[in-house]
């Protein structure tokens, strides 16, 4: 009984409101305490009550029910009751509590962020990879049975007509383009021939008092020459210029977006082969939702198919109406350019070229002058 006192002499001492010993009343309650509490008895087995800031008994540490030695019935756990306006305060303040699996509430300023779920951008590549790989078996397939003749394709017979036609076209247009480049290069060199050959006459024409004249005038022919082959040089390359921007820029980009079109239509083909296999099959739980998607996936191939194939249409009747302008204008000029040439009119030769108004380059333009070098 001796070793008892030590252990439960913290409930001998009596506590108010306001944190000063009292020795009323409770004094003899807590000295009933004492003597009810057995020995060890620890915080855990207490209870806690609060009555709010009005109660006289706010704060008093009461103990808990204890069976008797011997019993094996568990003591009551302990429970914490908050007084009404400690609850109120707590729910004026605005803040918001977290609850780890722990059970212990933490209190955390600012309002509860949801992070989403972090993509990792492996998986999204590797997504990718496999989607593509998905569309290029189908399409791969689809070629391979349209070679091979057993599967079907799509075609517009108006357009592919008009794609036909502006291929072979392409390849005619290519070979004016290089014969018109061969006579420029053919010309250049004659006229450089006929340069060095007035300078030659009129050299032999001061050496030869006796020929003179008969060097003079050689002389002062192939010069007039060599200049008009200058200016016929000058409304050929112009020409070889605009044809070449319109077969390798023009042409050529009306025929990117052929290969585009064509590429949609055999994705469109494909995955239209694909919905109709799914269609012929069985329909149950495990095949409807890949009928479905199959549907979708054609729908969003069908739009694109047909974007296209309304962009081909629009960009063949412009490039026929702008083909038919340029050349109008190339070969007027090509043909009275030369007509004007080996008919020896050189005045007409300089009217064609200031009727497309093209400038011819003098000799020595390119190189820079001494003032632009310093």
């Amino acid at each position: 009984m001796a070793q008892e006192s030590p252990k439960s002499s913290a409930a001998e001492i009596p506590v108010t409101s306001n944190g000063q010993l009292e020795d009323s009343h409770e004094h003899s309650f807590n000295r009933d305490l004492k003597c009810s509490l057995p020995v060890g008895l620890g915080l855990s087995e207490t209870k806690i009550t609060s009555h709010g800031f009005d109660s006289a008994k706010e704060g008093v540490v009461e103990a808990g029910q204890f069976p008797s030695k011997g019993s094996s019935t568990s003591p009551k756990s302990s429970v914490i009751s908050p007084s009404s306006v400690a609850a109120s305060r707590l729910a004026g303040q605005g803040c918001d509590l977290i609850i780890p699996t722990g059970g212990r509430a933490q209190q955390k300023s600012g309002p509860v962020v949801l992070a989403d779920e972090v993509k990792n951008p492996a998986m999204e590549k590797l997504e990718l990879v496999r989607k593509w790989s998905l569309n290029t078996y189908k399409c791969t397939r689809q070629i391979i049975s349209e070679k091979l003749g057993r599967g079907s394709r799509t075609v517009d017979l108006e357009l592919e007509a008009q794609i036909d036609i502006l291929r072979d076209n392409k390849k005619k247009y290519e070979n004016v383009l290089r014969l018109a480049q061969t006579l420029s290069t053919q010309l250049f060199q004659m006229v450089h021939t006929q340069r060095q050959l007035g300078d030659a006459f009129a050299d032999l024409s001061l050496k030869s008092l006796e020929l003179h004249e008969e060097f003079g005038y050689n002389a002062d022919t192939q010069k007039l020459l060599a200049k008009n082959g200058e200016t016929l040089l000058g409304a050929i390359n112009f020409f070889i210029a605009s044809v070449n921007t319109l077969v390798n820029k023009t042409i050529e980009d009306t025929l990117l977006t052929v290969k585009q079109y064509e590429s949609a239509r055999i994705e469109y083909d494909a995955y239209r082969t694909d919905l109709e296999e799914l269609n012929l099959g069985p329909r149950d739980a495990n095949t409807l939702p890949k009928i479905e998607q199959s549907q979708q996936l054609f729908q969003v191939h069908k739009e694109k198919y047909d974007k296209m194939r309304n962009d081909v249409s629009i960009k063949l009747k412009f490039l026929e109406e702008n083909k038919v302008k340029v050349l109008h204008n190339q070969l007027v000029l090509f043909h009275n350019a030369i007509a004007a040439y080996f008919a020896g009119n050189q005045k007409q030769l300089e009217q064609t070229l200031k009727q497309f108004h093209i400038k011819l380059k003098t000799p020595g333009a390119d190189a820079p002058s001494w003032l632009e070098e310093q």
